[in-house]
């Protein structure tokens, strides 16, 4: 294992440039905003939790309906930092919840190629590949709408499953 001196040293010269603390500012402003549009245009839909922070691997926010509270379950919409990438996850509420779905949606075309299940979900289906943050509005636009058709799609299998 390296240093842990010489690891923050790194992380404090990083800090200093200032590019990082921009950038991860900007990201996660992007994803209160789009937390909040969301409330506004699928409020009637759907509940939202607060934003989560992380660490500085994903920052999202939960999001669920009577029907996934039902089933244990709850939809997050993330933004994987490492990947930067934004995804709709599938999570259940306790860890036997999720293998248990796991263990039912495995198949799925977001898992199929998949031999083990995720980490922290169930399914983690990329919305956003390759985000454009020059173009905020239109971005935007497309976490909305990308967001609703998979978040369709996983809820209607739920339901015939």
């Amino acid at each position: 294992m390296k240093n842990l001196n010489d690891i923050v040293a790194v992380y404090q010269n990083e800090l200093r440039k200032g590019d990082i603390i921009v950038a991860y500012n900007q990201l996660v402003k992007l994803m209160m905003n789009t937390r909040t549009e969301l409330v506004k245009e699928l409020g009637h839909q759907f509940s939202f939790a607060t934003i989560l922070h992380g660490y500085m691997d994903y920052t999202y926010f939960y999001y669920t309906n009577d029907f996934l509270k039902s089933k244990k379950l709850k939809l997050g919409l993330v933004l994987n930092h490492l990947e930067m990438r934004f995804e709709v996850w599938l999570l259940g509420n306790t860890i036997p919840i999720q293998k248990e779905y796991w263990n039912l949606l495995k198949s799925t075309k977001w898992n199929k190629y998949k031999t083990e299940m995720p980490q922290y979900s169930i399914i983690e289906a990329v919305i956003i590949a390759k985000p454009d943050f020059n173009n905020l509005a239109l971005l935007s636009h497309h976490i909305h709408q990308n967001m609703i058709r998979v978040s369709d799609e996983i809820i209607e299998l739920l339901e015939n499953t």
